[in-house]
């Protein structure tokens, strides 16, 4: 844990994340699986929900444009197709392409971004991209939850102001902070978040909060305290990835997953009462 904790070195970072996430047992498990789902029928729907999304993601990164050979929208589309086909449940949800390119980047492995995804989309944040998106909405619900606890002063004012949290981080959550912190920053939270699972994104979320609490409660508006939470992932707090992550686990205080548990559970049962 304090190893990865410390960051990965980017040459081990594949290897590393492929094995503590269990995407390597997967595909192990499961040789040929990769290129059955590609070779499989056809579904008009999904294609083009995925090509849509194509040229909106990374297009400042060279290795994503038409022009260059080889292109990795193409590798992108077929992980983000075979994963369609795998998790019917899902298919293809906005956000999914930004954790897909980011993995082909770092694996240079078709089938292994693959694999991760399934790893990431499947087991470590649970219902986050189904179309109820019930996963997501629930953590939402969590994050405030520990905000009215470890942060009450922003909690109060989110209440006074009637902010619904969703309008502030279902960003963070769906992209988990692909173009929303800084690259290095982003790999080394996934180094964490795939070592010791989604309360991860809980730290990051509350160590922004805490440190720019002061910022935050100049808001007096619900436009303005919007555009504070899109102040609050720029600047040399977040570019110091290294700082930045000893933060995370040091700001918030204790944090366990029977906690985010707990916590999830009794916040799924509002959502789905308010139906």
């Amino acid at each position: 844990k304090r190893y990865v904790r410390k960051g990965v070195p980017l040459e081990h970072r594949a290897r590393v994340w492929m094995v503590l996430s269990g995407a390597q047992a997967q595909m192990d498990q499961n040789p040929g699986y990769y290129h059955q789902l590609l070779q499989g029928e056809r579904n008009p729907r999904l294609e083009d929900a995925i090509r849509t999304d194509l040229n909106r993601t990374f297009p400042d990164n060279v290795k994503f444009r038409k022009t260059t050979d080889p292109c990795l929208q193409r590798t992108l589309y077929n992980v983000l197709l075979a994963y369609g086909h795998h998790n019917q449940g899902v298919g293809y949800c906005q956000g999914m392409n930004f954790i897909a390119g980011y993995l082909i980047l770092i694996t240079n492995n078709e089938e292994e971004s693959f694999w991760l995804l399934d790893a990431l989309v499947g087991r470590i944040l649970p219902d986050y991209y189904s179309p109820a998106m019930l996963g997501l909405k629930t953590d939402q619900e969590v994050l405030g939850e520990l905000v009215r606890v470890k942060l009450p002063a922003v909690g109060a004012l989110m209440e006074r102001l009637g902010v619904l949290w969703t309008l502030l981080v279902s960003r963070w959550f769906i992209c988990l902070f692909v173009d929303i912190l800084p690259v290095e920053t982003v790999l080394r939270i996934w180094d964490c978040l795939f070592n010791e699972g989604s309360k991860i994104i809980f730290r990051v979320a509350l160590t922004l909060i805490k440190q720019h609490q002061e910022l935050i409660l100049e808001a007096t508006s619900v436009p303005d305290i919007c555009d504070k939470f899109k102040q609050i992932t720029k600047g040399s707090f977040v570019m110091e990835c290294h700082t930045f992550m000893q933060k995370i686990f040091s700001e918030p205080g204790s944090l366990s997953m029977a906690t985010v548990a707990k916590l999830r559970e009794s916040c799924r049962a509002r959502l789905l009462a308010q139906g």
